[in-house]
């Protein structure tokens, strides 16, 4: 029987505007690498990070719950000049976030 997929705990938070100030710069460097640079990028990167550093304020730990809250409120975010999408977004804040942890994305270890 598969083990279930154990929950990751981000640190308390100590910085916000500096955990914020990370992602914004680490996801939109992702963005301009993953696809060809757009002047949106900027601004995805910016939302992410808002949407992240009022949810570490508020005392959100748990990563799937990051991930999840990324998911609806960039729901709101107009992608239509974007190759990105929430769901692309969110998976890569996650992504950054385990890199920066030390945790492997491959394999759930």
């Amino acid at each position: 029987m598969a083990e279930p997929i154990q929950a990751i705990t981000l640190p308390p938070v100590r910085d916000p505007q500096q955990e914020g100030k990370w992602l914004r710069t680490a996801l939109q460097r992702w963005l301009d690498e993953e696809f060809p640079p757009e002047s949106i990028n900027q601004t995805i990167a910016e939302r992410a990070a808002q949407v992240f550093v009022r949810q570490r304020m508020e005392g959100e730990n748990d990563l799937s719950s990051l991930v999840l809250a990324l998911i609806v409120e960039m729901q709101g975010f107009d992608f239509s000049k974007s190759f990105y999408s929430e769901f692309a977004v969110a998976n890569a804040v996650s992504d950054l976030l385990l890199d920066s942890l030390g945790i492997d994305r491959c394999c759930g270890h």
